[in-house]
Parts: structure tokens; sequence; C-alpha cells
């Protein structure tokens, strides 16, 4: 049995009780495990301790432990490192060894609990702002990253739609697969991204919206879930927002003496997170209350032109 089975509640259950048996072997106390968050992951709390682990449970296709736990020691790494910079993330826990854990067909990582304390309202445009200062931090990271990976799953979901028009209309798929037809030899490889967009610049960024994934504590915001991290462009960890946050980052970046996020890189890079979020339509089976959550964002998709094409 793997961590990815299709029924959520028992996913779940397995999740936290993985979570829960692998922290009490590491010496940790155990007895209140409270579920955080649980949609393409399980977030657990391992009350009393404050510790929270993450158990990923909805994969992408082709995804394996091997492959989740890769991915999870260059975030850890990523991490560790920021940390050291004194910038405001979420850290592993020093409470047991900073590695993925693998326990019952999941693969794990365990990290310090912090008090979140969400506000009714988030600003998204004042929370955009300071993504500059994490980029600045992020362009001396050293280790080493990949470029847009997890780009490569594309291709796979696409291929499992194309097989199950229960999930997505031909026309629908269509387009997808031909917008893709576009986009992937520019935004798949460096030299690609590079050829169209000379003066773009390649770093380590948080890649997977730092504004959406920023914790508010009591004693500041902290930036946290960096498992998508890896080489790009700063563009892609802008998509999906406000022009005005877009324009607050852009501010922010100017004091900071970084380029301003490029227009025409950042249409491209909303087009190539669009047909992410078509692929995401591969993982209804695992879990299927995503079938009505992309309901919003697949019909704005639908309504407009192509936006990622590669005139000026």
């Amino acid at each position: 049995m793997t961590g990815s089975s299709h029924d959520p509640a028992d996913r779940t259950v397995r999740a936290v009780a993985a979570a829960a048996e692998a922290g009490r072997e590491r010496g940790l106390a155990v007895t209140e495990p409270v579920v955080l968050y649980d949609v393409f992951s399980v977030v657990v709390h391992l009350a009393p301790s404050p510790v929270v682990v993450r158990v990923p449970t909805v994969l992408p296709v082709g995804s394996t432990l091997e492959t989740q736990a890769a991915g999870q020691r260059e975030e850890i790494a990523v991490v560790e490192w920021l940390a050291a910079q004194g910038c405001p993330v979420v850290v592993p826990s020093p409470l047991v060894a900073a590695e993925p854990v693998e326990r019952d067909g999941f693969s794990m990582t365990f990290w310090q609990w912090a008090d979140h304390r969400p506000p009714a309202e988030p600003d998204w445009t004042a929370d955009t702002a300071p993504v500059a200062d994490l980029h600045l931090a992020m362009r001396d990271y050293a280790g080493p990253l990949r470029f847009l990976p997890f780009l490569s799953d594309v291709p796979a979901a696409f291929g499992m739609l194309a097989t199950r028009p229960d999930l997505i209309e031909a026309a629908d798929l269509d387009r997808a697969q031909r917008e893709w037809e576009v986009l992937a030899p520019v935004v798949t490889t460096s030299d690609g991204l590079l050829a169209e967009f000379g003066e773009a610049e390649i770093q380590p960024v948080h890649g997977d919206s730092p504004t959406y994934n920023l914790i508010k504590t009591p004693e500041g915001p902290l930036y946290s879930d960096f498992e998508l991290a890896c080489l790009g462009p700063i563009e892609w960890d802008l998509t999906l927002l406000e022009p005005a946050a877009v324009a607050a980052y852009t501010e922010r970046a100017g004091r900071l003496g970084l380029r301003a996020p490029d227009e025409r890189l950042l249409r491209v890079m909303e087009a190539t997170r669009m047909l992410q979020v078509v692929a995401v339509l591969s993982m209804v089976p695992q879990l299927p209350m995503m079938a009505e959550a992309l309901k919003v964002p697949l019909g704005h998709w639908r309504s407009r032109p192509f936006a990622g094409g590669l005139g000026s």
C-alpha cells in the first residue's frame, strides 16, 4: 500500500498514524496529533511536542518515494541555509534529524511548530513586497537545485488525461496541449528561457508562490513550504497575483537594487502556471474535491485568449 491511495479519508488516517508513530520512534511525545491541513499533503502537529510533520499524499503521475525524498532533501538544505542567513523561515525541527523519513508508504519531513495566526483578511499586496527580500537572500544559495523541475510532470499529466474524458473535455485538453507545445521549449530549460528572454536572470526561487505560503505568527511572518524550491526566473514566484501586488514587489525590488519583473516573461510564466492548473486535473482521482475547486481557475483560463504568446 502506498501513500497515494485514492480513498482520501483512509489516506489521511494512515498519514496521521504514520507521522505519529515516526515521531514516537524518534523520542517525541505524541498524544494528541492534530491535522492542520489536508489537501495535497497532510500536515500534522504532533501535540504536545512543538513539531509539525508534512506528509505528501496527493502526488503527480510517476512520483516515487525516491523522487519525493530527493526533493525533500533539497528543501531542507535550502531552508537551513536561509535560516543561517537570518531569513524568516519555518525551520526543520531541532528535536529530530533534519532528513526525510519513510514510513508506511509515505515520505515525510519534520518541522518546528509555528504559532500560526492567520489574519481575517490577508493583505496580498503588502505580503508580496518582502518577497523581493527573499529573492535577494536566495540569490546567494549555491546548493544543487534544478530548473523548474515540476514542469516535467505536465506531459505525463496530459497523457493521463487523454485516457480520462470524464476529467476534461477534449477541446480543453487539445488547447492545453497546443499551448504546451509553444511554451515547453522556453520554460523547461534555462537555455531555452535565456534564448527567448536574454535579460532574464536564473536564480534560486521559492517555486510555489511565497506570498501564499507566508505564515503569520506573533513574532512576525515566516516563509514556509519550500518543497518546490528550484532555479528559475523571479517572475515564476509572482504568478497568480494582482497587478497591485506585483507593483509592490517591483517598488521594493528597486529599493534593493534588484531588477523589476519583466512583463512579457511574467505573462509567459502565468500561462505556464495555468497549464499546471489543467495538469492538476490528473490528480482528481486521488483528491475528488479538486474537481470543484478547479472550476473557477479553469473557467478563467477558458475565458481568455492564450496569454503566453512569445511575441512582444
